[in-house]
Order: C-alpha cells, then sequence, then structure tokens
C-alpha cells in the first residue's frame, strides 16, 4: 500500500504539487490521471525518493521506502523507458540490477521470457525502440517480484498486444493483493484496468473515486436519434425546455437518409414511448454513455496548461426548440401535438448537460 499525504513540491517560483493526498491500496489498481504538467510524475518520483519534497509523507507498506533494505521487493517502478543504458545488453543490464540488489540469475531469465525480450537480450538498450524500451523497463520493475508496482505511462510505444499485456499484468498483480499505481494517458485503459481513480490537476488531487463513481457523477446519458422528420422531432419536445435536442455529425455508421439528432435530458424508455405516438419515423435510437474520457475531459478541461483550439465544425449546431408551435409543429400536426402532451409526464434528467 502506498499512502501519500499532504505531499507539496515547489521549483523555484512554480508550485509542482500543492498539498497531494491520496491512497492506493493493496489488491486495487489505482489510476493515477491528470493533463500534461498536471504533477504526475513529480508526485511518484517524490513517493520513491527521487526527488525531495519540501512537506509532506509518504509511506510504503507503512514505511520509509528511502529506508528500506530490499527496494525492490518493496516496489517496482517504470518511470523512464530510456533508463538502460544504450551501450549495455538487455541481459546484462537485468543481471546488474539483480546481482546489486541480491536477486538471482534465474530471476531475470523468469523476467525476460515474461516480457518477451528473449529473442533481443544480447542487443544493446540503445538500439531499442520505444516500445522493446518500455518492455525493459517493466522487466527491471518486475525483477524483485514487487508488492507494490508504480508505472509511470507503461504503455507508450507497445504495440495493441503489449498494451494488452500491460493491463493483464496490472490486474494480475492487484489480484495476489499487491498495490498497483498506474499513470496514463490513454482514458480507454485506465476504464479497463483501474478499480480506482486519482484525478490531478496543477498538482492539487482534484477528485478521488472509483472508475464507475466517476462517470455517474461527472456525465449523463444521451439519446442519438436518425430520422427523416425533423419537423416533427422538433414539435415534440417544444414544450420541453429541459430537454436539449442538437443536430449532430454523421458518422460512417449511421443510416445514409434521414437527420441525425443527439438528446440530453431525457429518458430512452420515456421518449421511446412518445415517439411511438407521435408515430415519429426513427432509423436508429440508441443511448449512449459518456466514456470515462468524456467525463475526465469535463472535469479537467479548466486545469490544462496547453489547450488547442477546436476545430473548424467540431461543436455541433444547436437545435432550439421553439416555445410555441411554429410551421415545424403545425406540419408535425396532431401526433406532435399528443407528444408534447406526454412529454410533461416523461421522467426527464434536467440536471445533464449537452456534451
Amino acid at each position: 500500500m502506498i499512502e501519500i499525504t499532504n505531499l507539496s513540491k515547489r521549483f523555484g517560483s512554480k508550485t509542482a504539487l500543492d498539498g497531494v493526498s491520496f491512497t492506493a491500496p493493496d489488491g486495487k489498481v489505482t489510476g493515477f490521471l491528470g493533463p500534461n504538467g498536471a504533477g504526475k510524475s513529480t508526485t511518484m518520483r517524490a513517493a520513491l525518493g527521487l526527488i525531495s519534497s519540501d512537506s509532506g509523507r509518504v509511506l510504503v507498506d507503512g514505511g520509509d521506502f528511502r529506508k528500506s533494505r530490499a527496494p525492490m521487493t518493496s516496489v517496482g517502478a517504470v518511470l523512464d523507458a530510456k533508463s538502460a543504458h544504450k551501450n549495455r545488453s538487455a541481459y546484462n543490464h537485468l543481471l546488474s540490477l539483480a546481482l546489486t540488489n541480491g536477486i538471482s540469475k534465474r530471476r531475470v531469465d523468469e523476467v525476460i521470457d515474461m516480457t518477451g525480450l528473449e529473442s533481443v537480450k544480447k542487443r544493446k538498450a540503445g538500439g531499442f525502440s520505444l516500445g522493446m524500451s518500455q518492455r525493459l523497463s517493466i522487466a527491471a520493475a518486475l525483477l524483485g517480484d514487487p508488492h507494490n508496482l508504480v508505472l509511470d505511462e507503461p504503455v507508450n510505444g507497445l504495440d495493441p498486444e503489449g498494451v494488452k499485456w500491460v493491463r493483464e499484468l496490472c490486474k494480475f498483480y492487484a489480484s495476489q493483493g499487491r498495490a498497483v499505481l498506474l499513470s496514463s494517458h490513454l482514458m480507454s485503459e485506465v476504464a479497463l484496468t483501474a478499480d480506482n481513480l486519482v484525478i490531478i490537476g496543477q498538482g492539487k488531487v482534484l477528485e478521488t473515486t472509483t472508475v464507475n463513481d466517476f462517470v455517474t457523477e461527472h456525465s449523463g446519458h444521451s439519446i442519438r436519434v436518425v430520422t427523416p422528420e425533423p419537423q416533427k422531432l422538433q414539435a415534440i419536445f417544444a414544450s420541453a425546455p429541459e430537454v436539449q435536442v442538437r443536430i449532430e455529425q454523421r458518422m460512417t455508421s449511421d443510416p445514409r437518409e434521414g437527420e441525425v439528432f443527439r438528446i440530453n435530458g431525457a429518458d430512452l424508455k420515456s421518449a421511446a414511448q412518445v415517439f411511438a405516438q407521435a408515430q415519429l419515423i426513427t432509423y436508429e435510437l440508441v443511448e449512449e454513455k459518456v466514456s470515462l474520457e468524456d467525463a475526465y475531459m469535463a472535469l479537467t478541461h479548466s486545469q490544462v496548461q496547453y489547450a488547442a483550439k477546436e476545430l473548424p465544425g467540431e461543436r455541433p449546431i444547436e437545435y432550439v426548440p421553439q416555445g410555441t408551435a411554429g410551421a415545424g409543429a403545425r406540419n408535425a400536426g396532431n401526433a406532435g401535438n399528443a407528444g408534447n402532451m406526454q412529454m410533461n409526464n416523461m421522467q426527464v434528467n434536467g440536471g445533464e448537460q449537452a456534451r
């Protein structure tokens, strides 16, 4: 277990960490997320004593990691994929680490086999690709069969098979009652791998939670509709101002005919009943749940240091419902009016925001 309490660090006039506190418990994969410059790597390096913090405390399994007599059995860390000496072979790099930490040669062979380095173990590390360097750094982290893993962007440069392997490795270690602290920019991987989340921005912890709770708390569901009757759809929601309807860009998977809309603030089951009563023709009707990436971006958008401008056409055009029945509602006729009456009885989530 890794316990970080009120960790602070300044580099000159810049505050890198400001009272960072969280726990990476045994038996769990803790995803450590944040924009570039948020303080993730600084936190990990300070936790392992590689840089000195200005204040705060870090305990690894209840003790000070810097005083550990067998550090590689306590923590295995991947902080820099290119840390191996470029003129040393992969095998000799691992062997030197093993011999200086009382680890057997047999374990070197085991981690080489485990990480898929057997065919390149005699090659110099300086000739390795980023992906192979990542495997070598992971092999070094596993040498001591540690109780805790600290992995900073371990899947950078890996192919799909390697990414899947790291995911399974993290889950396996957690299943053995060990603690895994995983930093990654790949939200999809964190969603598949992590149990808990620690989200940091500008040196401060923004939230500590679980993956499921975070997505539920910070995001809402929306309904994607494709219909050849956009005016009737507009009329149906005209008397429900809490429901937001907007035009969406067509995806290749969408039907070729009809217009594409996203609806926020409406319950799928109730909306389907309204559409049926109004006899609205729909080519597609599906509920879309916001991903971890969407929820993460919503929380951290104000914390990024390097923000790119929105691409042209990226923002969907708002489809604003009319307060009274205009031409679209008249075209919808009695069916649209029936839908409006039913909409007043719908269960809607007025607090949801448009994605």
